[in-house]
């Protein structure tokens, strides 16, 4: 685990991004997202797979969602998008009450900042047990359709949730995600995978473990949750 000179002593809200962060990458609930954002750009623009899947991860790269490209450029509606590609079989997510403990005993606020819906956030959080563990959800809807890493996005969250930067801490799976928060003051964790078992990821979300802007890298965040629980206790 990657530790900096930050610590957590200052820390009053945690923000927390929600897939493949609250729950293991290995689950791969989001390659269910993923196949269906993949129909939606084939059906949307009469492509084939094939070329489906290239804009899809062009768009994913370049916009920070597919979503956000096919908005900008193809003039999809973000309800239409969100309430397909979210149709997806949770399921594979168990409860983890370790994390919820863990998170209940952290001093302060808790909050998701997501580019998904609070539709999904309210399913995953259910299925892992951690429904009426945070205070707030900001999704996409929220960011005013504008996804991470977009600077305004995080702007605005702040704004709305009146966080002091100086004092919160950001979880995120994608270490680009991360590059602003750490301009604003926050302490910064990746969430990993743990190596042992196989994920579904581009290689470029895998990138930035070494990143300056990565305080602290953990590939078990309900262990590295407990551990500050029990600091701050």
């Amino acid at each position: 685990m990657k530790e900096t000179r930050n610590t957590f002593d200052h820390v009053d809200t945690w923000v927390f991004d929600l897939d493949n962060t609250l729950y293991p990458h290995h689950v791969n609930l989001w390659q269910q997202v993923d196949k269906r954002i993949g129909e939606y750009v084939s059906r949307w623009l009469n492509v084939s797979p094939e070329e489906a899947r290239r804009i899809q991860k062009d768009y994913y790269l370049r916009f920070g969602t597919t979503m956000r490209g096919m908005m900008s450029l193809h003039g999809v509606s973000a309800d239409d998008y969100l309430a397909y590609v979210h149709q997806i079989d949770h399921s594979p997510l168990e409860p983890n009450p370790a994390m919820g403990a863990a998170i209940a005993k952290l001093p302060g606020r808790k909050l998701i900042l997501t580019n998904g819906s609070v539709d999904h956030v309210d399913k995953v959080l259910e299925r892992l047990g951690l429904s009426g563990h945070f205070d707030a959800v900001f999704d996409i809807i929220a960011a005013d359709l504008e996804p991470k890493p977009a600077s305004q996005t995080y702007e605005r969250f702040l704004r709305l949730h009146d966080v002091d930067p100086a004092k919160a801490a950001m979880f995120e799976d994608l270490a680009r995600n991360l590059v602003i928060p750490h301009q604003l003051g926050m302490t910064t964790v990746l969430v990993a995978p743990d190596g042992s078992k196989e994920v579904v990821r581009e290689d470029w979300e895998l990138e930035g473990r070494e990143a300056a802007h990565v305080d602290y890298v953990t590939d078990d965040l309900s262990g590295f949750l407990e551990t500050l629980a029990k600091q701050k206790s």
